[in-house]
């Protein structure tokens, strides 16, 4: 009998490819269940709290406090592995604590490189376009620092390190398929020309915002998800606000419920949400 790979066929596994499985996760505290509790019991359940969210097992997971009454706290976590990922989830809900926990609201997606980030052979264009000579020197430099600072930005989008940075902000996103504004009957050059002018709007707020853009087609709901760190959360505001003047946002993207969260660790939330 032949093999699944002597017939071409894949083998199967639960990690992908390349990228990470990233999944975003909102709750909020029972208040009701958590006046039930004798002295003993809360202590039990913040122990609990703090002992999930301190070994989660994963590679990245970031926690705080969700501003707002959507939630009161966000996880955010990433692995190569979706069962490790989803574990952290499934731990804190068996555990002492998840007898005060309620899930609000979640976002199940993988990390990606974009099929809008401009490839080496396309930045030559754009930079034959602008008139650059393919045969100087000046074209050379220009294309291996290109070179250098792609594969930089492709581990980040892959594989990203969460900034240590104060606030985050997270919301799902669709592209429109209405008739005269369908995303998807677009031509592939028509989407590049509007996602660079889209870019271009960002490269500004470089120090104060950084992203990541994950994939939740055929995985959620939504069809991305974007998370956004930032230094304040003023540079939130104003870099949504911006980048909506840009077309493939304002007449092409729908925009789901955001969540805005200020980092903190365990027992930190459980100080801030009065636990």
């Amino acid at each position: 009998m032949k093999s699944i790979e002597d017939l071409g066929l894949e083998s199967g596994s639960a990690a992908p490819a390349e990228g990470w499985h990233c999944t975003h996760f909102f709750y909020t505290f029972d208040r009701r269940c958590l006046a039930a509790l004798s002295q003993l019991e809360r202590n039990r359940a913040k122990a609990a709290f703090v002992d999930v969210l301190s070994e989660t097992g994963t590679l990245r997971c970031q926690s705080g406090v969700v501003a707002g009454h959507k939630a009161d706290f966000s996880l955010m976590v990433m692995d190569p592995d979706p069962v490790k990922v989803e574990s952290v989830h499934q731990r804190l809900m068996g555990s002492a604590a998840g007898a005060v926990i309620q899930p609000a609201w979640s976002y199940v997606s993988l990390s990606e490189i974009s099929e809008y980030v401009q490839s080496p052979d396309q930045y030559a264009e754009r930079l034959k376009r602008a008139g650059e000579d393919p045969s100087s020197s000046a074209f050379e430099k220009k294309m291996a620092a290109y070179a250098a600072r792609l594969e930089k930005m492709n581990v980040q989008r892959l594989t990203p390190v969460f900034p240590d940075w104060p606030v985050s902000c997270f919301y799902p996103m669709n592209k429109w398929r209405y008739p005269g504004a369908n995303w998807f009957t677009l031509s592939t050059s028509e989407r590049h020309k509007l996602m660079s002018e889209h870019a271009r709007s960002g490269i500004k707020f470089a120090g104060k915002v950084t992203q990541l853009i994950t994939v939740g087609v055929g995985l959620d709901d939504w069809e991305w998800g974007v998370t956004l760190w930032a230094t304040n959360p003023l540079h939130l505001k104003q870099i949504v606000y911006d980048m909506r003047f840009d077309e493939a946002s304002a007449k092409y993207a729908e925009f789901g419920p955001f969540y805005t969260t200020y980092h903190a660790d365990a027992r930190k939330i459980i100080e801030i949400c009065s636990v």
